[in-house]
């Protein structure tokens, strides 16, 4: 039986655990290329971003998992903060065992009363009629009055910070594993998108890339270690 003191210390375990994680991880620029992760640890990667939280529950991105050297090697040219250029590397690009991007909805499937919301609360959900109806309304305030959230732009936007939260859940997930992972913003979204969409028939009208991941393991140490502000000037508490 689990007394009050085991539970204590459980808990004890598990956050140390969890501060070593984020001790661990850093923003891998080259991995080790000859080192793959695991299907079954990428599994339980991806579980961690499919069971993470949106706003309104509406999922509102996609992931594209590009392994073939090919085909990451059409984004090499202007995703200058994966290709390796800064440091004569083949980057993580060349280097990294597994290569995401996210794909935010646009406006075109996220405005209040869209088909496709209709069918993600109906099907996927499996929300009753009149609670689809509440929600549509809630929604269409959420979007025009309390956020202003009409622009196609704003709603992809809007999307986007819902898959940074599935992003940092990925990452999280990697560093309790040992494995090392890297965010990737430095792309000229405009050719992204016209690569996905010539070669992966991505519909630009439909889906943005709006942030890259790369996981693998550490090709070497960091070259610095992490600093952050103390958390005296990051908090305020009120």
């Amino acid at each position: 039986m689990t007394n009050q003191t085991d539970t204590v210390f459980a808990s004890a375990d598990i956050q140390e655990q969890i501060l070593q994680a984020f001790h661990f991880r850093h923003a891998t620029k080259v991995f080790d290329p000859e080192r793959k992760i695991g299907d079954d640890e990428f599994n339980t990667i991806l579980e961690s971003a499919r069971l993470s939280p949106s706003s309104f529950g509406m999922e509102p991105w996609q992931l594209l998992i590009v392994q073939s050297p090919d085909k990451r090697e059409l984004f090499r040219d202007f995703t200058w903060g994966a290709n390796g250029a800064f440091n004569g590397t083949a980057g993580q690009l060349g280097t990294a065992s597994h290569f995401a991007i996210f794909l935010a909805h646009t406006g075109a499937t996220m405005t209040h009363h869209s088909d496709y919301l209709q069918r993600h609360m109906k099907e996927v959900k499996q929300l009753p009629d009149e609670v689809i109806g509440f929600i549509n309304g809630a929604y269409q305030k959420f979007q025009e009055q309390d956020f202003g959230i009409e622009g196609d732009r704003q709603i992809t936007d809007w999307s986007a910070r819902q898959a940074y939260i599935a992003l940092a859940n990925m990452m999280t997930t990697a560093a309790l594993m040992g494995i090392d992972s890297c965010p990737i913003e430095g792309f000229e979204m405009d050719k992204a998108s016209a690569v996905l969409e010539q070669y992966f028939g991505i519909d630009p009208a439909i889906y943005q890339p709006v942030v890259m991941v790369a996981f693998g393991y550490r090709a070497g140490a960091p070259a610095h270690p992490k600093t952050r502000r103390e958390l005296d000037h990051l908090v305020t508490w009120a």
